[in-house]
């Protein structure tokens, strides 16, 4: 499991990052979202050791990261945006130097180069200068430096921007296969990405963690959608619990009250129009996309009302 706890950073009076805690457990994909100068970069750079804290720690099975640096950065895998890859260097040599780093030796080092090529499918490429592959195969070439060593934690920077649709469903692909035996942070602009990899979003605004939740959560709003032709409206208004009701040809979308219990009142909308002789031809959660919560999110109304606790405790006011 990783653990972060308390993360700060300050540049100068800016504070990029506080006071950010989160957990994830092993096998998750979380889905690391915000603008620009959210806080992203600096969280996924303080917790692979690349930057410093201010104050906070992480750690990784037990392992912190203020007490053994070298030991949890060895469990853990990083793609940043821009790779600080040799151009000149061949795919071959830039594996073998990056597996060096890592401090992989003898036939531990040949089988995990080996078992990253495989993964990458980068077999193909081996002698290729790097300066000379598409961007595809350069994302290619930095998962595979980040898988070396089967890391316990991955951490991806925008993995498929700039892929072609084609790359970008090998990319996923790839990542899925990682996260049968790693816990992976995805960060990315791309909300398709999150949507097609992640089972819970993070998301931040202005260096703070203001909502955490499950992806599938996340996307139920507080409306549900009834397909019935019922003719009385005000037999729904009625109902306890709902806010508001609004009619659409053999159809209502029905707003819930903040506190209501969303099956609760499913149950008594169902009731209602079975005695009322109506037919009721079904009733279940509208869903929200993403991109939505996240714009709701960073207009200047939301409000955080419990920061930095998994299962979220934000809302638009």
């Amino acid at each position: 499991m990783l653990e972060v706890s308390n993360l700060t950073r300050s540049y100068g009076s800016f504070k990029a990052v506080d006071s950010v805690s989160f957990k994830i457990q092993k096998g998750e994909i979380i889905g690391l979202l915000g603008h620009n100068g959210a806080g992203k970069t600096t969280i996924m750079k303080m917790i692979s050791g690349y930057l410093e804290a201010d104050t906070g720690d992480v750690s990784l099975d037990g392992v912190t990261l203020s007490k053994d640096p070298k030991k949890l950065q060895s469990q853990l895998g990083y793609l940043p945006e821009s790779l600080p890859v040799y151009p000149e260097m061949s795919v071959a040599e830039y594996l073998d130097y990056a597996a060096d780093l890592k401090g992989l030796k003898g036939n531990t080092k040949v089988a995990e180069i080996k078992r990253a090529i495989k993964a990458t499918d980068l077999s193909a490429k081996l002698l290729a200068p790097i300066e000379t592959l598409s961007r595809g195969y350069k994302q290619r070439v930095g998962v595979a430096q980040a898988i070396l060593g089967q890391p316990k934690l991955l951490i991806l920077d925008e993995p498929t921007n700039g892929l072609d649709p084609e790359q970008t469903q090998h990319m996923r692909e790839l990542i899925k296969d990682i996260a049968k035996k790693a816990t992976v942070i995805l960060s990315t602009h791309i909300m398709q990405e999150v949507n097609a990899l992640c089972d819970r979003v993070l998301i931040l605004k202005s260096g703070q963690l203001v909502l955490d939740e499950q992806l599938e959560a996340l996307q139920r709003s507080k409306q549900l959608v009834v397909e019935s032709d019922l003719a009385e409206v005000k037999k729904l208004t009625d109902i306890k619990g709902i806010f508001a009701v609004e009619h659409e040809p053999q159809k209502f979308i029905v707003s819930l009250e903040d506190k209501s219990n969303m099956q609760q009142v499913a149950a008594t909308i169902s009731n209602t129009i079975i005695e009322s002789g109506a037919q009721l031809f079904a009733i279940y959660p509208q869903k929200r996309d993403l991109e939505t919560v996240f714009n709701q999110i960073n207009n200047d109304e939301f409000v955080a009302t419990a920061n930095n606790t998994k299962g979220g405790a934000a809302h638009a006011a």
